[in-house]
């Protein structure tokens, strides 16, 4: 999977945050208490390395990590800031959640934090969804002859 980049300064990101408005579930950064039933509502739901990722997420001050509440459950989470300076993600949304636009609420709200940070642009490494990127964020493909910042990573081994 590619690595994207996204400018911070896109027009398309206004509309991006005008669908996002209209979501359902609260959109709100994480809280150091929360990194436990974070963690591992993640590890449970996706894996164990982005797991990792949500940890080194929460050690940054503020929390890189903004979670989709309802009801007092969490629906979704999405991080930036955590493997590299500038990187959006890990994210996801629990599937019985998907559809209702939690996922783009959630990537809307990482991207104007980024912006209010500094960054003017945001990459997205092996991103997965690049159709969707492309469309809502006008993500482009960095051309690249390798696999990027995730080659050579250790994985965990099947027992």
């Amino acid at each position: 999977m590619p690595d994207l980049l996204v400018s911070l300064y896109s027009a398309r990101l206004a509309d991006l945050k005008q669908k996002a408005d209209h979501v359902g579930a609260s959109i709100r950064p994480a809280l150091p208490p929360e990194l436990h039933l974070v963690v591992n509502w993640v590890r449970e739901h996706f894996s164990e390395n982005w797991a990792s990722e949500v940890s080194v997420a929460f050690s940054r001050q503020p929390v890189a990590c903004l979670i989709a509440v309802e009801d007092r459950g969490l629906l979704g989470f999405a991080c930036y800031d955590t493997t590299a300076r500038g990187f959006f993600g890990p994210t996801g949304v629990d599937p019985q959640a998907r559809g209702k636009g939690i996922g783009l609420a959630l990537f809307s709200a990482c991207l104007e934090t980024m912006k209010t940070l500094g960054h003017a642009y945001a990459f997205i490494g092996d991103a997965g969804p690049v159709d969707f990127y492309a469309r809502t964020a006008g993500a482009i493909t960095i051309q690249a002859p390798d696999k990027g910042i995730y080659e050579g990573m250790l994985r965990s081994m099947p027992k």
